[in-house]
This record gives structure tokens, sequence and C-alpha cells, in this order.
């Protein structure tokens, strides 16, 4: 018993020892998942493209608040201009529409009645008129039925009037039963629906869009060009696209346009040491899609070749 304690003291000196010698240890690097692509170019841009539609990727909204009352088209359908999309609650402008084709009516009632009125004005005024003894009716009397015409004839403009504007009014609920039918801007393919039966149809710019379509017959990538990096874009040089997390994808990229619009930057890739009060220059490359298998939204490394270090080249 006299020698247990010194030996569990010394047991406990060199587990702590070994505790202390283990947790200095460098941790094992761990291996990447994907090998990053590189460039092919010796003097290079390298920039972080977005895939999206030849279209670009329309997000659909509403012009008016209301609650969804019908979806007619599920994401992958094949839409043309026009196609309904969804269907806004109608219910209320119906109601009012019906109100307004029985005040048509009334005021087209009320023009008849004036037509009518006049009629019998301007026979009475006639009858007055022909009379050949001046004597028979007085000068008054005249005066009296020549402005009962004028105050028929106007009557029947006034009704004339109402009629045009209970016209108008349906032609403003017609309207607004047409915007209720959400529609196809383009020809395309529907990429994301956001709404649902019963659900409330915000208007003006969502953070979420409604519904996402998109013309995919051709893809295009957007690529952000750190300003910094502007002045040596030339938009005669080559430029090739790897796939984000496989580096053996590779596609050779043709400019389709430039935005020369430079603006803060929005793509983050989640790099450490990327900076979010970067401003960019987009540029807009399309390529055959059926070279890769790409969606829309995905990710790609991007590298443009560039002359040498200050030989002046630029866009």
């Amino acid at each position: 018993m006299k020698y247990l304690l010194p030996i569990l003291a010394i047991a406990g000196l060199f587990f702590a020892g070994y505790t202390v010698v283990s947790s200095n240890q460098p941790m094992p690097i761990a291996k990447a998942v994907a090998e990053p692509a590189s460039s092919p170019f010796k003097e290079f841009i390298a920039g972080a493209g977005i895939i999206e539609s030849k279209s670009q990727n329309i997000a659909i909204g509403t012009p008016l608040a209301r609650i969804v009352s019908r979806v007619a088209v599920k994401v992958d359908d094949t839409i043309k201009i026009g196609t309904p999309l969804f269907y806004l609650d109608e219910r209320d402008t119906r109601a009012e529409l019906v109100i307004k084709e029985a005040d048509l009516a009334k005021a087209l009632a009320s023009v008849n009645e004036a037509k009518a009125s006049l009629i019998d004005t301007q026979t009475l005024e006639n009858i007055a008129e022909s009379v050949t003894d001046k004597r028979a009716i007085s000068k008054e009397e005249l005066v009296r039925r020549h402005n009962a015409v004028a105050i028929a004839q106007a009557k029947l403009d006034s009704a004339k009037a109402v009629v045009q504007q209970a016209q108008a009014s349906i032609a403003d609920s017609r309207t607004t039963l047409e915007r209720l039918i959400i529609r196809s801007p383009i020809d395309g393919e529907v990429l994301q629906v956001n709404v649902r039966v019963g659900e409330f149809a915000q208007a003006g710019v969502l953070t979420t869009p409604l519904m996402l379509v998109g013309n995919i017959d051709q893809l295009h990538v957007r690529v952000d060009i750190d300003e910094n990096d502007a002045w040596r874009f030339d938009k005669n040089n080559k430029a090739v696209a790897y796939l984000r997390g496989n580096r053996a994808f590779k596609v050779e990229l043709e400019l389709a346009y430039l935005e020369p619009f430079v603006i803060p930057k929005k793509s983050l890739t989640g790099d450490s040491t990327e900076r979010v009060d970067t401003r960019v220059l987009q540029a807009l490359y399309s390529f055959d899609r059926k070279q890769l298998p790409l969606y829309i939204g995905q990710q790609m490394d991007v590298f443009i070749e560039t002359q040498v270090p200050n030989t002046g080249a630029g866009s």
C-alpha cells in the first residue's frame, strides 16, 4: 500500500506528459473534396461565373396584390408567350362588373328617354314655327319651345356621356380581370414556382419571386470581373470555364455581350479573402450546353486570357 500512491503519481505524470505531447501534434490537412481548377493561360483574369438562361432569369410578379386562386403550370413546363402561369382571385371584380353592366343598361335607357323627349320638344317647336298667323302664338311661347329643344338636346348629350362613362368603367373592370391572369412574357420554361393556391401574392419587388421563368435553349454564364482587373479585360481574348466541383468538365466560352456598367458584387463565393465591397464588371459568355451537365444557378470557375501586364490591353 505504501507504494501505491507514488506509483499512481508517476503514472499520472506520464499520462499528463503524453496528453500534452499528443495535443501539440499538428492536425492533418484534410484532403480537398475536389481539386480546384487551374488556368490554362499564362496571364489571365479569374472570375466566378453563374449559369443563367439566355433571356436572363425573369422573376414573375403581379400588378395586384391578391389571393392566388389557381396555379396553371409546374416546374419544367414549356411555355409560350401569353401562357397563363397563375390566376388571382377575381370574385369581387366580377361582382363589380355585373353592377357596372347594370349601370350601362340604365344609362342606355336614359339615352332612349332623352331621345324621345328631344323628338317631342322638336315636334312642338316645329308646330309652333309652322303657324302662318303669328298672332296665334306669342313670341314668348316660341322662345320657350326653342329653349326646351336646347335643354332636351343637352340632356341627350349628358345621357350619352353617362353611357360612355359606364362603358369605360366596364372596360376598366375587364382590363382588371385580364390583369388577374398572370401570363408568361416569353417563350421558355418554368424554372421555379414559389406560389401556391390560397397564398397571398404580394405586388412589387420580392426577395423570393413568385415564379421564375427563362429561355434555356441556350445558356449564358455571367462572369464577375473585379474592378481592379477590368482594365486588363479584352473582349477578343479567349475564355474557358470549369464546372465547380469537377475540373474535368471544361468548356470554351464565346462572349455574348458585355454590360459596361460596373456594379457592386452580389454573387459571393464564400472565399475567406473575398471582399463584399468589391465592384465588378459583368461579362456574359455563351457556350454549347450539350458539352456539360449544367443547371441554372450553378457556379463555374472562369479564366479569361490577358496580355502580359502593362501592354495596355483593354476592352
